[in-house]
């Protein structure tokens, strides 16, 4: 059942999410399960909504899910997280586009272990995969943007505990994703989720939101729409049953490859869903099934005047991540310590990897993780550094970065001298350099191609060429593996696919490019328009082509994600047509191996889990 009764928000301390009766039951179906008494379909079902995903390596290999609510973990949690990626994976974990942490390489027998652990912190795995409402998101910097309407992470906490084993939220005909944005730009994509809420204020000042229904990307790109203009935030609740009534009601349990819910509005067409909409929003308020949302948070976020912990030796601090132990297979973290440091070095970082709070004297500053992945020590290393620089908290974010919030800003300078020391303070947060990727097929089944691979190769090309990265204003690079778009790759100025085509019959990895996507406030998401079919070692060329266009025929005081938004594709298409020729003849004995890997490429798509 949900978490009704227990809606109230604590701020930096919040209650746990986790349960151990989840656990339990976890134990008792998998022993069900191996002595036959259930199907192996029976025991997906059941294990996919406890974030536990099979992988698509046939021994056993598991991928385990752990949803981070807002993004927001503490100390403890970090230090939790540190312990499963080294007891129970390679030793390190991956941040997702949706503020998850994911542990893969996990064997079956050990997720329960790691599930307890992660209990003891009030982290849980429950609803993280599966036909389920997944990890409710919400904006990194909520609490202390400067344009935020209001806070929104206590009504994003609030939801979370409402449907967090709510009777609807694991037995819906597909996957279901919720956001929440207060500030003008939209940080968390709120436009690409099935339900998303927007911060506004009423007429006299009161808290409410402007929804909206619908939205994702994968094989129907679709912009949400606008479900109510103004409710009041204490009708969130409401909203969110609802329509999962409706979805649930109506929604197509058959067929998994159109079975969210933008395609039973869809079906239903815009006005019959709003209808069957308001029909169940009336009578959740008449029967009082559900219940109003009664919090009163505070108006603004304040500092934590706990004492600060005292902040570790960098020495120490470099010693302990060059320590880390990490395992293949796969792509694995390469940590690179630094103790000397530039003052050109410092300043590209703090333009780029700092932002001013609207609370005065105070700063966040954005921990860039190459790829997403944080080894064990790395994690306790940051928790350590939110203890003693922050408020206790870092926040996940949508770019596969971290956020820490509350940082004095004459503790900056230390600050940086520790993630340095870390390996985790590369400079270019929120440029064309932070490149985003999905798993890609070193883990997932529906993958095609190696996206880590493409996302290390590009990343790190652009990294040793700044003058690139300046020259490419606002401009991002999102990567998936498969045309599911999680690496969001359908929103990124430049967005690549996975695919394949065949030379004499053999195998060569390739990228669909992408262009002139992104997500623009309460206009929504704009889709990328395919460009080209670029073989996957191109792709760095690609993305040098299509920079270098922009500075010649950008208009003055444009930017790059205005800029390919507005473009003639055609003039794009020219633009890379000579890269998509791959002749026999022309093609070189890397090209039939994808990036990442080390034997020829075997493109195998396997049956996937997701919709499962």
């Amino acid at each position: 059942m949900s978490t009704i009764g227990d809606v109230a928000t604590h701020g930096r301390t919040r209650l746990s999410f986790a349960s151990v009766a989840d656990i339990d039951e976890f134990v008792a179906t998998l022993d069900r399960f191996e002595r036959g008494d259930i199907t192996p379909e029976q025991w997906r079902s059941f294990r996919l909504v406890r974030g536990t995903y099979g992988q698509r390596q046939s021994d056993d290999a598991q991928m385990l899910r752990v949803k981070v609510p807002q993004g927001v973990l503490n100390g403890a949690q970090l230090h939790a997280l540190a312990d499963v990626g080294e007891r129970y994976s390679r030793g390190f974990g991956h941040i997702t586009t949706r503020q998850n942490i994911q542990f893969h390489f996990v064997k079956l027998h050990d997720v329960e272990p790691a599930m307890r652990r992660l209990e003891q912190d009030g982290l849980t795995t429950r609803e993280a995969c599966g036909n389920s409402v997944r990890n409710i998101t919400a904006c990194p910097y909520a609490g202390v943007s400067a344009d935020e309407a209001f806070d929104v992470t206590p009504y994003a906490e609030a939801m979370t505990r409402f449907l967090l084993r709510h009777p609807l939220s694991s037995t819906l005909p597909r996957k279901f994703k919720i956001a929440f944005e207060g500030c003008a730009e939209d940080h968390i994509a709120t436009a690409i989720n099935d339900l998303g809420f927007r911060a506004v204020r009423g007429r006299h000042g009161g808290r409410g939101f402007r929804v909206y229904a619908g939205g994702g990307t994968a094989i129907m790109v679709t912009n949400a729409a606008v479900l109510h203009e103004f409710i009041a935030a204490s009708e969130i609740w409401r909203v969110a049953e609802a329509v999962l009534r409706v979805f649930a009601r109506y929604g197509d349990y058959q067929h998994k490859q159109r079975n969210r819910l933008k395609f039973m509005i869809k079906t239903l067409g815009w006005p019959r869903f709003r209808q069957e909409y308001e029909r169940e929003l009336g009578a959740a308020r008449l029967s009082g099934r559900v219940p109003p949302l009664e919090i009163d948070p505070p108006g603004e976020e304040l500092p934590d005047e706990a004492p600060r912990a005292a902040p570790p030796d960098p020495g120490q601090v470099a010693a302990r991540v060059a320590g880390s132990r990490v395992l293949g297979p796969g792509i694995t973290p390469v940590v690179v310590p630094l103790l000397d440091l530039s003052d050109s070095a410092y300043a590209r970082w703090r333009a780029t990897n700092l932002r001013p709070q609207k609370q005065r004297g105070f700063a966040m500053v954005v921990a860039t993780v190459p790829l997403g992945d944080l080894t064990g020590e790395q994690m306790r290393v940051l928790g350590d550094l939110a203890e003693a620089y922050g408020d206790g908290t870092v926040r996940v974010t949508p770019d596969q970065d971290l956020v820490f919030r509350w940082v004095r800003e004459a503790d900056v300078p230390g600050l940086y001298r520790q993630l340095a020391a870390a390996g985790l303070a590369q400079s270019d947060a929120s440029t064309i350099a932070n490149v985003a990727s999905c798993p890609g097929a070193e883990s997932c089944r529906l993958a095609v191609t190696q996206s880590r691979g493409l996302a290390r190769l590009v990343e790190d090309h652009l990294r040793s060429r700044p003058a690139l990265i300046d020259a490419a204003d606002g401009a991002r690079v999102k990567i998936s593996g498969c045309p599911n778009g999680c690496g969001q790759h359908h929103i990124a100025t430049f967005g690549f696919q996975g695919s394949v085509r065949r030379i004499d019959s053999q195998p060569v990895p390739q990228y669909f490019v992408l262009v002139g996507g992104g997500v623009a406030g309460d206009a929504g998401a704009a889709f990328g328009r395919l460009a080209a079919k670029i073989p996957a070692r191109r792709v760095p060329a690609a993305v040098e082509r299509l920079i270098a266009l922009y500075a010649r025929e950008k208009a003055p005081g444009e930017s790059a994600p205005d800029f390919f938004a507005r473009v003639d594709l055609a003039v794009v298409k020219r633009t890379l047509g000579d890269l998509e020729r791959l002749a026999s003849d022309q093609a070189e004995p890397a090209d039939f191996v994808d990036l990442g890997e080390a034997s020829a490429f075997n493109p195998l798509v396997m049956d996937g889990e997701c919709s499962a």
